[in-house]
């Protein structure tokens, strides 16, 4: 929600969005005209963790262009990848990231984190923090689990993007931005990695047929699908309408961004 129309709205008091992410709404315009808002935190984080998960196997063994092989009455080419034994750097280990450790863990995979809040829960599990460029180095998978402020756009850059292993994959499931596309498109052409599995860019699909990572090589795209299943729509109307409006309502403000 853009601030010239926050500000044109005179009785506006409160904003409930039915997403996790608010980056969307004009906040200093909400500050300037002491508007409350609140998210609908928790709705899709199990959902956007197995969609990390999805696309990691999907990658490590050719699912979608084995399809096509098949379809075409082809068989077998190279082998796939296990997953259990690759190590899994996770970036950003808030809610999503941190369920999408355990589920890696469940794998049998090492697995890293970066953040700059470390979660002791999540070191005892197992997971070891490191600094970003030395998870980059080490990582297998890099899946991007973080919310899109100032610093963290363009954090995943062409610098960032030679850090990383040639037979690395990079998943980006959580806001576009985050990842210099363009950058990560000339990577895999390079062989600078080894493929991509992206749910957001820099617009909202509809994708140009000009954007770059529709040439990019081992690449798999989804259009912004991973907070999107029955389930998850069920629970954001719970969160939305019976936590967040129904108990503001009431003086009694949830999942509270201001």
């Amino acid at each position: 929600m853009k601030g010239e129309v926050i500000r044109a709205a005179e009785n506006l008091k409160y904003i409930a969005v039915a997403f996790t992410g608010v980056d969307h709404v004009d906040l200093d315009a909400c500050k300037e005209k002491g508007i409350q808002v609140s998210n609908a935190a928790g709705y899709a984080t199990i959902n956007v963790a197995e969609l990390f998960i999805g696309l990691a196997l999907a990658l490590l063994r050719d699912i979608v262009p084995l399809d096509k092989v098949t379809r075409e009455g082809g068989t077998m080419a190279g082998p796939g990848q296990d997953l259990g034994d690759k190590t899994v750097g996770i970036v950003g280990t808030g809610a999503i990231g941190a369920e999408s450790a355990k589920l890696a863990l469940a794998f049998g995979c090492d697995v890293l984190g970066y953040d700059v809040v470390e979660n002791e829960s999540l070191k005892e599990a197992g997971v070891k923090y490191l600094p970003l460029n030395e998870l980059l180095k080490q990582s297998d998978i890099v899946t991007i689990h973080l919310p899109l402020l100032d610093s963290t756009e363009g954090l995943i850059n062409k610098e960032r993007l030679e850090l990383m292993k040639p037979t690395a994959f990079l998943i980006n499931a959580a806001r576009g931005p985050i990842v210099d596309n363009d950058a990560l498109a000339q990577a895999l052409k390079d062989g600078k990695i080894a493929g991509a599995g992206i749910d957001v860019f820099d617009m909202e699909p509809p994708i140009p047929a000009d954007y770059p990572l529709l040439s990019a090589p081992n690449t798999i795209l989804t259009p912004h699908i991973g907070f999107f299943t029955k389930e998850a729509m069920i629970r954001r109307a719970h969160i939305t309408f019976d936590d967040n409006i129904a108990k503001w309502l009431d003086g009694d403000q949830q999942n509270i961004i201001l």
